[in-house]
């Protein structure tokens, strides 16, 4: 018993014992924890203090940094209102000066003001005096006599211009008729000149009857590349030592002749020779054309047209209206008016000009559709010529209503130079206006580059640009010419349609 109590009582005081062990190691191992937490307490609170000071040091940097970019940005906004409130300053004592010069005027002003108003009170003094002086010479109040003057006045005048437009209208319908007739025989009689009738042939005279065969050529080779280069027709027929040249247009025949002219004395007749010779004599045509112009420009005493217009009046030397050469009919137009002006004393320049020019639109018009007269107009708007001879010019045939004396002396003009006794020939007119539509119906289709009416209107040839036109669009073309020339066109007998298309190879030996 004794001992299982002995026994228990050491399994208390061994478990005692053990429990206070524990406890203290438990105690031991606390307090090192501890120790260990408040070491790194201490060790984090140093840090903390050292990183304090860091930002302290780098706040009060920064504080001082923007306490100088305070100071400097202040002290440049004092900079920016001293110099404002230094212009302000200058403006007012600108002001102030403005202000003195101006009560200075107001001032002049009011003893200008009272100056005129003594004075005109002292005007309206005497104005009644003499008033009322000469009411009582006349003994008439001012009203009675201005009544009685005014009446009197009217009167007179109302007699007067009743009379004057009498007497005008008796004078006018005396005189005008004769007048008129006065002045357009003084203008007919102080530029008359004579006319003769140009034709559309001119034979070229030959040494020797050989030379046809040489004009002709080699299988007709050198009088086809002749008419093929000019557009004109030769005609080599049993007229002893002479051929022929027939052409509706006078500059193509002048080319021709002069350059078959060239080719006879030069002796060298071959087609490439033949290309040459019209090319420059086509030049040197131009080069005359050119001082045509300027040689009738100055004999109508015209000044200052445009280069331009002085080529297409030089063109009108070869333009012929009805069989009247068109250059020289201009010229006489333009002295005729210039005469009618000066006589009825209207504008003389724009007469003169604008009657030189009024056939210009012929130079062009198989070139451009619509009426000649419009196309001269047109042709003198864009050169710069002045709205007067614009307007005399489109209404000289009456496509516009002339509203101006000097087209009225255009229409005039024209019409005495064209009426003249033997000055025109309708049927030739009438024959190159039919040449000339063959032509255009030709080259209004596309890929044509020119064509040339020959054989009086028998035959049009038609040269085709290569690169647009094959062989086979030829063939249309021809057949397309021809069917709308029997649509647009009325002529006797029938119209032969050539096509001709040449391609070249050229190359160079070196």
């Amino acid at each position: 018993m004794f001992e299982i109590l002995w026994g228990a009582l050491a399994l208390l005081i061994g478990l005692a014992v053990g429990a206070g062990l524990t406890i203290k190691w438990v105690n031991h191992g606390a307090n090192a924890l501890a120790e260990r937490k408040a070491a790194e307490a201490r060790l984090l609170i140093e840090e903390a203090r050292s990183q304090q000071k860091e930002l302290l040091l780098q706040a009060k940097d920064d504080a001082l940094r923007i306490r100088n970019e305070a100071e400097v940005e202040l002290r440049e906004a004092r900079q920016g209102l001293q110099k404002q409130e230094e212009r302000l300053q200058r403006k007012e004592e600108n002001q102030d000066r403005k202000l003195e010069g101006l009560e200075r005027r107001e001032r002049q002003l009011q003893t200008r003001e009272r100056q005129i108003e003594q004075l005109y009170q002292e005007a309206e003094r005497l104005k009644v005096e003499q008033v009322t002086e000469m009411e009582r010479i006349s003994q008439l109040n001012r009203e009675q006599a201005r009544a009685i003057i005014l009446a009197q006045v009217e009167r007179e005048t109302r007699d007067d211009a009743a009379r004057r437009i009498r007497e005008i209208e008796q004078h006018t319908k005396e005189e005008s008729e004769k007048t008129a007739r006065k002045i357009i025989g003084l203008a007919v009689q102080r530029c008359a000149s004579d006319y003769v009738a140009d034709i559309t042939v001119s034979t070229v005279h030959l040494p020797s009857e050989e030379l046809k065969g040489r004009i002709i050529g080699r299988e007709g080779r050198n009088i086809r590349a002749f008419e093929q280069f000019t557009g004109v027709d030769i005609i080599v027929d049993d007229t002893p030592e002479a051929v022929t040249l027939s052409c509706h247009d006078p500059v193509r025949r002048e080319v021709a002749r002069v350059a078959l002219i060239k080719l006879l004395k030069d002796g060298r007749i071959h087609p490439s020779r033949i290309e040459e010779v019209v090319q420059k004599t086509q030049a040197e045509i131009d080069a005359i054309m050119r001082e045509e112009g300027e040689r009738v420009a100055y004999e109508a005493n015209v000044q200052g047209l445009h280069p331009d217009l002085i080529k297409l009046l030089g063109r009108l030397k070869y333009r012929t209206s009805y069989g009247q050469n068109v250059l020289q009919h201009s010229l006489e137009c333009s002295l005729l008016a210039a005469h009618m002006a000066a006589e009825l004393g209207a504008n003389i320049s724009v007469a003169k000009t604008a009657a030189l020019l009024h056939d210009i639109g012929k130079a062009v018009d198989h070139e451009v559709q619509g009426p000649h007269a419009l196309i001269g107009a047109d042709i003198a708007r864009r050169l710069g010529r002045s709205p007067a001879i614009i307007h005399a010019i489109a209404a000289h045939h009456h496509d516009e209503e002339p509203t101006s004396v000097e087209a009225f002396l255009v229409i005039a003009a024209d019409a005495i130079s064209g009426g003249r006794p033997g000055a025109r020939r309708e049927t030739l007119d009438l024959y190159i206006k039919r040449l000339e539509a063959l032509e255009t119906v030709a080259t209004s289709f596309t890929g044509v580059q020119r064509a040339f009416a020959v054989q009086a209107g028998r035959e049009v040839r038609v040269l085709v640009q290569p690169e647009q036109i094959d062989d086979l669009a030829s063939i249309h073309l021809a057949r397309n010419v021809a069917k709308k020339i029997e649509e647009s066109l009325q002529y006797p007998g029938q119209i032969k349609v050539t096509i001709i298309r040449e391609t070249r190879a050229v190359d160079y030996a070196r």
